[in-house]
């Protein structure tokens, strides 16, 4: 892995013609004899104390930004404050790299479009040791470490649970002594900023930039170019026939550098997000004629691939743009990680230095491009230039839907990657003819496994290019595993058995336990030590624990503490007056319709219509807060007017006096990591309820179990192996299983049979489409209700029986505190399986054999 400081070999828009870039005291190619000996000594972090802590404190303050404590804005202190503490991290960084280079140890390079952070500011405190010291240094200063906390813009740069995964992911490695680099972009805006007006869902733009990344650290001396269009030709080199790409624009590929830092033992890995910028990006000629935006049009076309995360796709424009964000990203890693291993370094033995991990289907592309890179630029011939790239890359696949799994069309790749496209159809020639000595009569086979679809247009399969050129293809829970051979790529899996393999998810428990929950981590610490937070299973030391009426009592205390914390955040955030004396019953995720948010909202409005008809007495019903968090993608339609109905159904019922006291629905806007640090400690019940065979894993399954919430779910993804875990009497399970949906969708799924035979789905879904939700406007959801009736692509209406008895049953153990107190102490006890470490340790065993350095 190339240090933080270590150049690349940089185009010739950077580095001038005259000069060669250098590492160390080089200038023009005379080396300086290094006497001082502050410049002989290893760097050293500032002194680990409160004094000194302030005294960098107050430097960054005012010969940094330039101002004085007296006179500085909460951003400045903030800054300084980063600053500071990333200075004490510094060292370790530094430390970290030299060591790597001494031995080059196999690395993880880590290929994600998305990394979901969260704010950095108290992980960062928390890995250093630097907490405490920092409150008291501050508080000294006149300021608040809460205070300054807040202040902190969260990282706009990624969508959902695979950004939060690959953030989990990297802070493990670094935790475990693991080398590792995370490669991405660096997303000038990030996922949408949600608002609501009037209940619909409105995206902005998220300007998390727009006072800078204190965090960062930019290196544009280090910049690659990334080449893309233009034609092949084909040339002489010595008797032999080359290829060589001749493109027809490119851009180059900043790198900014992230700190990651391992928990109190002193690594630091990086994470490294390329931002595009234009290699010409300002013509004077034109500018002085007069024509001010032509002038920098390089400059607006080049910085618009790192502009915007997931940019829409329903446009030609806006597909060819993520075909750009993802070839850019990879091209700029690979060439930045080979670079980095020094001119003499023999590419063939690339395997013993890096696994690539392909984090889903996005960074496939890196598969040609290192191809093309062995064959084009170091020389080698094809079955060499196989032999290596077939051992570097290993594929996470995280879907089980087919519009999920990415196809590039033909046309597109060809176009912009002539030279890529060239060598993916030479790989899935010589992979059909394998295919065909093992079947050789076969050719429905062959038309199923080619990595060249055909039909309904051509186009290149990149979860079957992955399978193809990796070493291991893993799935992210067992059910999931086993749909993944069994259906998915079942073709491939009787083929090559030996490389599918299962590693199922996990959580940082420093962030979603430690740093997210104090109250209950304070607990479990004093109850069993401190060494829980590096080895999870120790959790289950806990259990015993749970008969026991005081421990009982203290987390119970816990979790109401929790609950007053968010109420504060939420008044604050959102002005909502969450009751903190109901059950939280909480779903957050994406919006999906798989994930089936529509189920939750139907079991709400059927409370709620039994009360409203008479037919159940509003004293009789267990009091309950409903809170759900979802982004819907802009395109995405239906899941757009979900979001509505939520927003609709709760503005009736929380101003509905006849249920005061008993049913409120909150639905706070753009739901992000921060928040889950407040909401997820404060849950009782958890909402993990989609379609069986639908969800890959889930980790905010993982997360809620861990502090405390009991799941209400199908046995679908991770769900399956909490159940086991935490045992039937501690979960909530309803509706089919995989097979009894395979069943149910063969024979023919008509939801119409359940609204027609299920008087309370009836009476439910009529009040809706009445218009009581809507000012009497029946056509405002209708085409959420014609969608259940006639279509419900996800089995709602086929589990909504299930559901409801299953809520039935949370209400009797709620109406028991110290049973389901009990239950919520052995869901803690018994999920810590559930770690990212030892997701890590089972990557490590069962795809990329990479060891700690210590």
């Amino acid at each position: 892995m190339s240090d933080s400081r270590t150049p690349v070999s940089a185009p010739t828009p950077v580095t001038p013609a005259d000069e060669t870039p250098a590492i160390g005291p080089h200038r023009r190619g005379v080396q300086f004899r290094q006497t001082h000996p502050l410049a002989l000594a290893p760097v050293t972090p500032p002194p680990n104390t409160v004094d000194g802590f302030v005294k960098e404190f107050l430097h960054e303050l005012n010969t940094d930004l330039g101002v004085a404590l007296s006179r500085s804005s909460i951003n400045d202190q903030y800054t300084a404050l980063a600053h500071t503490v990333r200075n004490y991290l510094t060292a370790r960084w530094l430390e970290t790299g030299r060591k790597q280079r001494e031995g080059y140890p196999k690395s993880v390079a880590y290929l994600s479009a998305e990394y979901l952070l969260g704010r950095q500011l108290g992980n960062n405190l928390l890995a250093a040791n630097l907490s405490d010291i920092a409150e008291k240094a501050l508080h000294s200063c006149g300021l608040s470490l809460a205070t300054l906390r807040a202040q902190e813009v969260e990282p706009g740069l990624g969508n959902g649970g695979l950004g939060r995964l690959a953030a989990c992911f990297i802070d493990s490695l670094a935790t475990m002594n693991v080398p590792c680099i995370g490669y991405g972009i660096r997303y000038e805006y990030g996922i949408f900023r949600q608002t609501f007006v009037d209940g619909e869902q409105v995206e902005q733009p998220d300007s998390w930039l727009a006072l800078g990344n204190p965090w960062e650290i930019a290196h544009p001396e280090s910049a690659v170019q990334v080449n893309f269009g233009g034609s092949t030709e084909t040339y002489d080199d010595n008797g032999v026939e080359r290829t060589r790409w001749v493109p027809a624009w490119n851009v180059l590929g900043v790198p900014y550098n992230y700190m990651v830092p391992g928990y109190l033992n002193g690594r630091v890995n990086t994470l490294r997000l390329w931002s595009a910028q234009a290699t010409q990006a300002f013509d004077l000629n034109i500018f002085n004629a007069g024509d001010y935006a032509q002038a920098v049009r390089a400059q607006t076309f080049a910085e618009n691939i790192s502009k915007v995360l997931y940019p829409e796709d329903s446009t030609p424009q806006g597909k060819e743009l993520r075909l750009q964000q993802q070839y850019f990203f990879v091209a700029c890693s690979l060439r930045d990680f080979i670079d980095g291993q020094g001119r003499d370094f023999d590419l063939r033995d690339l395997p013993e230095r890096v696994i690539f991990q392909l984090n889903d289907t996005h960074p496939v592309i890196a598969v040609p491009e290192l191809m093309r890179i062995l064959l084009d630029e170091r020389g080698l011939d094809w079955d060499e230039a196989w032999a290596v790239t077939s051992k570097c890359f290993a594929y996470t696949c995280h879907t089980l839907l087919p519009e999920a799994l990415e196809v590039w069309s033909v046309e597109l790749l060809g176009r912009l990657l002539p030279r890529h496209l060239e060598i993916i159809y030479r790989i899935n020639d010589e992979f059909l003819d394998l295919v065909r000595e093992t079947w050789p009569d076969d050719y429905l086979r062959l038309g199923r496994m080619s990595i060249i679809a055909e039909y309904p247009d051509r186009g290149v399969r990149m979860a079957f290019l992955a399978t193809v050129a990796g070493i291991k293809v893993n799935g992210v829970a067992a059910l999931h595993s086993q749909l993944l051979r069994d259906k998915v790529l079942n073709d491939f899996a009787e083929l090559w058995p030996e490389k599918f393999t299962n590693v199922t998810n996990g959580v940082t428990p420093r962030r979603f336990m430690k740093l997210a929950n104090p109250h209950l981590s304070d607990l479990i610490t004093d109850a069993i030590g401190s060494g829980w937070v590096t080895d999870l299973e120790r959790l289950q030391e806990l259990a015993p624990l749970a008969d026991d009426p005081d421990f009982r009592a203290a987390f119970t205390e816990a979790k109401h503490a929790n609950k007053i914390l968010l109420r504060d955040h939420l008044r604050v955030r959102d002005e909502i007056e969450l009751p903190t004396d109901q059950m939280l019953d909480v779903m957050v995720k994406r919006l999906h319709e798989y994930k089936r948010q529509t189920l939750k909202l139907l079991h709400i409005v059927s409370t709620y219509e039994q009360i409203a008809s008479g037919k159940v007495k509003a004293a009789d019903i267990t009091p309950r807060t409903f809170v759900f968090g979802a982004k819907a993608a802009p395109g995405y339609r239906m899941a757009k007017q979900i979001i509505h109905l939520i927003n609709a159904v709760g503005s009736v019922v929380n101003s509905d006096p006849l249920v005061e006291g008993r049913l409120k629905i909150f639905f706070p806007a753009n739901y992000n990591v921060t928040l889950a640090e407040r909401l997820i400690p404060a849950a009782d019940l958890s909402e993990q309820i989609s379609l069986a065979g639908m969800e890959a894993s889930g980790t905010g399954n993982m997360k809620f179990a861990l502090n405390g919430a009991l799941t209400i779910g199908t046995d679908d993804g991770a769900n399956v192996e909490i159940r086991e875990l935490v045992g039937d009497d501690n979960f909530f399970l309803f509706g089919m299983d995989e097979p009894k949906v395979a069943d149910l969708g063969a024979k023919g799924y008509h939801p119409g049979e359940y609204y027609e035979s299920n008087p309370q789905l009836k009476a439910t879904l009529d009040l809706i489409a009445s218009g009581h939700f809507s000012g009497g406007d029946p056509m405002t959801f209708e085409p959420v209700v014609s969608n259940l009736v006639h279509h419900d692509r996800f089995m709602a209406l086929a589990d909504f029986g299930s559901y409801v008895e299953a809520q039935h049953r949370v209400d009797a153990l709620y109406a028991d505190p110290d049973a389901w107190t009990r239950s919520a102490i052995l869901n803690v006890a018994r999920c810590g399986f559930f770690s990212s470490d030892r997701s890590m340790k089972d990557y490590i065993k069962r795809i990329w054999g990479t060891n700690p350095v210590l």
